[in-house]
């Protein structure tokens, strides 16, 4: 009997965790990699796109935020390690050695962001965690080496789209780095760049709100509704 019930726990898990991944896959994983984005956003060319190597994953993610594209782009032209960070969970990347400090003013002397410069994603960066910048349009785009790009599209004077594009290290074909991927990296990097964005909208909308005190701006940063 007792081994009856323990093959019937072993069957019971197993199902569990086939469904788990089922869910994850047909559910959870979809939702994540377009995260807040439009049919149209996901389907639409963009400029970054011949960057993006055909062994990769790739991301379409969106957010709407109320502030005009001239108070969010200062924001993303100082994006990196070495400069304004990464507007996320810098508590998280600092697990990984990555010594981030997400800045929360615009600062003059990181404007003059230019094609060629690198974007560290952590301190004493190794080769890979260095990108460089090779497209940008100021207030419309920035495109790092490798297909991820930050695009800023105006809905009005007042409001502007942020989309984000991003692909990952290449992945299909190689089994071993399927397995890092899909379970780990994929999860982890879609909270860290979900959570950029809404510290850029968080950041923008501030911007405007202090310029325009008598505007109710609305500024959630743990939200996860675009």
């Amino acid at each position: 009997m007792r081994a009856f019930f323990t093959k019937l726990i072993s069957v019971a898990g197993l199902l569990l965790l086939l469904v788990g991944i089922f869910m994850y896959v047909q559910i959870v994983q979809p939702w994540c990699m377009r995260w807040g984005a439009t049919d149209t956003e996901i389907a639409m060319p963009l400029p970054g796109d011949p960057y993006i190597p055909p062994t990769t994953v790739v991301s379409t993610r969106a957010i709407t935020i109320h502030a005009p594209v001239a108070h969010v782009w200062p924001w993303i032209v100082q994006l990196g390690q070495q400069h304004a960070g990464f507007y996320s969970y810098d508590w998280l990347e600092n697990l990984f050695a990555a010594r981030m400090h997400n800045a929360d003013q615009i600062v003059p002397a990181w404007q003059g962001t230019k094609v060629g410069d690198p974007v560290y994603m952590m301190a004493d960066p190794p080769p890979m965690s260095v990108a460089e910048i090779v497209l940008l349009e100021p207030e419309r785009m920035m495109v790092l080496k490798g297909g991820w790009g930050f695009y800023l599209q105006p809905l009005d004077a007042q409001t502007t789209r942020f989309i984000v594009r991003y692909a990952s290290f290449p992945v299909k074909g190689d089994l071993a780095a399927a397995l890092y991927y899909y379970p780990m990296f994929e999860p982890a990097h879609f909270v860290m760049e979900a959570g950029m964005m809404l510290g850029i909208k968080a950041r923008a909308e501030q911007a405007v709100h202090e310029v325009l005190p008598t505007e109710t701006v609305a500024v959630t940063a743990l939200e996860l509704v675009p």
